[in-house]
C-alpha cells in the first residue's frame, strides 16, 4: 500500500529564522497521521530546518542539485550536500526550473539518476504548459518527460521516486486542474510505468499532484486512487492551510 506524501515546497521565500518557525509550528500542529510530511527548502536553510525538524516525523527536502559531485559549477549544489544537511527528498524538474532556467529533459535524467545513486528519494516533477493542453498534447508531453527523465533508471531503483503532475498553468496563478483532469494524467501516467516496468513496480510509486493545492479542493483532487499526495507551493507557507491539506 502507498504512504500518502504531502510535500510543501517552500521555493525562494522566507529567511531561515521565519523558516524554522514555520517548521516548528508544523510539526507541533500535525498531530498522529498516517500521511508522510516533507518541507522543500532553500539551500541556505537546510541545515537550520533540520535542526528545526529534528525529533519530528516530517522529512526534509531540497529543491533542485546538479549531477555532478563536484567542480567549477558555481551556484550549484551537490547531491552530498544534501546528504550531509540531512536531507531525504529533493524536487528535479519543477517547470519553474525547466521553463525560468532552461533545464533539459536530459539535465533532469542526470540529475535523477545522481539522486538515485546517492539515495536521496527524487520528486520528478513533469507536467504540460496551456498551450499544450489546448492542442491536446497532455499525454505527449508527459510520455516524452517520462521516457527521458526514467530511460536508464532499472525497475528496482524506479520504485524509490515519486512523480509529481505539476500542469504548468496552475502553479501559482490559482488556476488547479480539475478532478478528472488530474485523475486522468495520473491513470495515464500510471498505465505508462506498468508498461515501462511492471503493474509491481508501478503499484510502489506515488503519484502526486501539485498546482495550486489548498485545504478547500485538495480532498476532491485525491479522491483518485492513483494521487497519492500532493506537492503544495504557496499554501505550504501557512502552517493552517498546510496542516488542512494533510489532514484531507
Amino acid at each position: 500500500m502507498r504512504i500518502p506524501l504531502i510535500a510543501g515546497n517552500w521555493k525562494m521565500n522566507m529567511t531561515c529564522e521565519s523558516g524554522k518557525k514555520l517548521a516548528k509550528a508544523i510539526a507541533e500542529g500535525i498531530g498522529d497521521t498516517d500521511v508522510e510530511i516533507a518541507v522543500c527548502c532553500p539551500f541556505p536553510m537546510l541545515f537550520g530546518i533540520a535542526d528545526a525538524l529534528r525529533g519530528t516525523p516530517i522529512r526534509l527536502g531540497a529543491q533542485n542539485m546538479h549531477w555532478e559531485d563536484s567542480g567549477a559549477y558555481t551556484g550549484e549544489v551537490s547531491a552530498a550536500m544534501l546528504t550531509e544537511a540531512g536531507t531525504t527528498y529533493v524536487i528535479l524538474g519543477h517547470s519553474e526550473r525547466r521553463h525560468v532556467f532552461g533545464e533539459s529533459d536530459e539535465w533532469v535524467q542526470k540529475k535523477l539518476c545522481k539522486a538515485i545513486e546517492s539515495e536521496l528519494v527524487p520528486i520528478l516533477c513533469i507536467g504540460e504548459t496551456l498551450e499544450e493542453r489546448e492542442q491536446e498534447q497532455t499525454e505527449n508531453v508527459l510520455e516524452k518527460q517520462l521516457e527521458m527523465s526514467l530511460k536508464s533508471v532499472a525497475a528496482n531503483n524506479a520504485e524509490r521516486i515519486v512523480i509529481a503532475y505539476e500542469p504548468v498553468w496552475a502553479i501559482g496563478t490559482g488556476k488547479t486542474a480539475t478532478p478528472q483532469q488530474a485523475a486522468e494524467a495520473a491513470e495515464f501516467i500510471r498505465s505508462w510505468l506498468v508498461n515501462k516496468y511492471d503493474n509491481e513496480v508501478s503499484e510502489k510509486i506515488r503519484i502526486l499532484y501539485g498546482g495550486s493545492v489548498k485545504p478547500d479542493n485538495a480532498s476532491e483532487i485525491m479522491e483518485s486512487e492513483e494521487i497519492d499526495g500532493a506537492l503544495v507551493g504557496g499554501a505550504s507557507l501557512k502552517v493552517e492551510d498546510f496542516i488542512g491539506i494533510i489532514n484531507f
